[in-house]
């Protein structure tokens, strides 16, 4: 079902409103992708602005998970999910996470004011991954997984993931080309 914002938007202003708040959304998962990628490397100031975009992107007490993978992973926090990160990525020379088709949905939406402001709100948002992970031996792993957050509008901060869970539904491993 496609969904309606109707509900929780009644004028125009309410509706635009709406529209940015899900870009905003939808930016939070492509952050993440470029954090992630930052933790992979392994340099101080890589990893540093990886955790900074993690500080920014998740609540304090989100929640973060890996479902049907052998592998399972679960942290709470921004900095619980980095160490996460950084040990998963370890082995790798380099990644790349690359989202692909999100749809979010309003959960909540309170307005006040003329014009309107968006007080409070919560959504979830579902985003398809592709993850990329190189190992020096010119080994490839790819992923494929649909990340389902549930997200929140934080008072001074702005939108933030108070939930992640990355549900694996493949992967593969294959030699790559010759190098560059």
């Amino acid at each position: 079902m496609i969904p309606d914002d109707s509900a929780f938007a009644s004028s125009t202003e309410q509706r635009w409103l709406l529209a940015l708040a899900r870009q905003e959304i939808e930016q939070l998962r492509r952050w993440y992708a470029v954090a992630t990628d930052l933790l992979g490397r392994g340099t101080e100031a890589e990893d540093a602005r990886g955790v900074s975009i993690y500080r920014r992107i998740f609540a304090e007490d989100a929640q973060v998970s890996v479902r049907g993978s052998a592998n399972a992973l679960s942290a709470t926090g921004p900095d619980g999910w980095a160490a996460v990160a950084r040990g998963a990525l370890a082995a790798y020379e380099s990644t790349q996470h690359l989202i692909g088709t999100q749809v979010v949905t309003f959960t909540e939406a309170r307005f006040s004011g003329a014009p309107a402001r968006l007080d409070a709100g919560a959504a979830d948002m579902s985003s398809y991954l592709q993850a990329w992970h190189a190992w020096p031996d010119r080994r490839l792993r790819l992923v494929l997984g649909t990340y389902e957050d549930r997200v929140r509008l934080v008072p001074g901060i702005g939108w933030q993931i108070a939930q992640m869970v990355l549900v694996y539904e493949s992967g593969e491993q294959r030699q790559l080309g010759s190098p560059p």
